[in-house]
């Protein structure tokens, strides 16, 4: 392992009224850097001050991830090489889950630099440990097709496995077309698959309902864009 610089994972909120979730060493974590990558840099640098409001942010040094360009990874691997502690913040829970800074932590790890991921609030795994579905065989999806015959049968795949193998299959879709895969969901799946609906994770609105296909048919949520992870079990 290089002795070098280091890699900071520094995890954020999922919903900005509240920085519960967020551990208070990930604080003293921040203080240690240098640099930071991140998704956004003006809702990080927002973040940042909330966490510790005595914070210069002007000097440190800044860069956007965007889609980790080679020459957003040659900056990286530079700072590392100069003995730099870099802080990587996604837009909303923790970096290299489902988020752009996996490409850097890539890097960092292929070049023999240390990474030191934080814990913090993951809308994954909160939905998951709240969802009462299978905790030991689970998968992460992502985004689905926004074709709709194509989601329905990608949702008809992911039921057929999830019930060969017991897993639980985890979702998301950008929260203006809630509504329409959640119609998807009612259509293509069987009546009794589990299907929950995480909406507003650790924020004041808060909902993670657990139920089978049918009972959500009698009564479809409207969730429209409110952050939101579905999960299914066939």
């Amino acid at each position: 392992m290089n002795k070098a610089g280091q890699v900071v994972l520094i995890p954020t909120f999922l919903d900005e009224a509240h920085l519960e979730p967020i551990p208070a060493y990930v604080t003293a974590a921040v203080k240690t850097c240098t640099v930071f990558f991140v998704e956004n840099e003006k809702s990080a640098r927002r973040y940042l001050k909330q966490l510790w409001r005595e914070m210069v942010i002007d000097d440190y040094k800044w860069y956007a991830i965007h889609k980790a360009e080679d020459q957003v990874k040659q900056a990286l691997l530079q700072h590392l090489r100069n003995g730099d502690t870099i802080g990587i913040i996604s837009e909303a829970g923790c970096p290299g889950i489902a988020d752009p800074g996996q490409i850097l932590v890539a890097a960092a790890q292929e070049n023999g630099f240390a990474v030191k991921p934080l814990t913090g609030p993951s809308s994954i795994l909160l939905a998951l440990m709240a969802s009462g579905m299978n905790g030991q065989r689970f998968q992460f999806h992502g985004y689905l097709p926004i074709d709709a015959i194509e989601r329905k049968k990608v949702l008809k795949e992911l039921e057929a496995d999830s019930r060969k193998r017991n897993c639980t299959q985890i979702f998301i879709e950008t929260p203006y077309r809630n509504n329409q895969l959640i119609a998807d969901v009612l259509q293509a799946c069987q009546p009794n698959t589990l299907f929950c609906i995480a909406v507003d994770i650790t924020g004041d609105a808060e909902s993670i309902r657990t139920q089978p296909i049918k009972a959500w048919a009698q009564k479809k949520p409207d969730i429209h864009k409110r952050p939101a992870i579905f999960l299914l079990q066939g």
